[in-house]
């Protein structure tokens, strides 16, 4: 049995906009991230159960469903396991007390650099 390399680590994107999917994708592309996505915000909770990623990365509105239910959603999915980090994407400044309101683990305000988002998926 020789040397396997780690894990790659996972994430879940959930968005419905090209420019924040392609944003998002070239941040993890450093990292070594997988990145799985969907625009279906109602299948998040499930997919991140069956995926088993290690962080789940939210835009503020997907469809119809605002980012905070999705991360309620999550919690509330999780509640007896551990559950995958969860980072959600505002839209503006005044938005950060939405995102602490919904239990996000972080936050990234859109436009966003690479290293902010890269920085978020990990617990300080």
């Amino acid at each position: 049995m020789g040397y396997r390399p780690p894990p790659m680590p996972k994430a879940l994107l959930v968005c419905d906009t090209p420019w924040v999917l392609n944003e998002v994708l070239a941040s993890l592309s450093v990292g070594g991230w997988e990145v799985e996505s969907t625009d279906d915000p109602t299948q998040t909770a499930t997919m991140a159960a069956e995926s088993g990623v290690d962080v789940v990365i939210v835009d503020m509105q997907v469809q119809s469903m605002g980012g905070m239910a999705v991360i309620r959603d999550i919690r509330a999915a999780f509640q007896d396991v551990p559950r995958p980090r969860t980072v959600l994407l505002l839209d503006r400044s005044a938005d950060t007390f939405l995102a602490k309101r919904a239990g996000a683990d972080a936050w990234v305000l859109k436009p966003f650099q690479a290293a902010e988002l890269r920085e978020s998926l990990t617990p300080r």
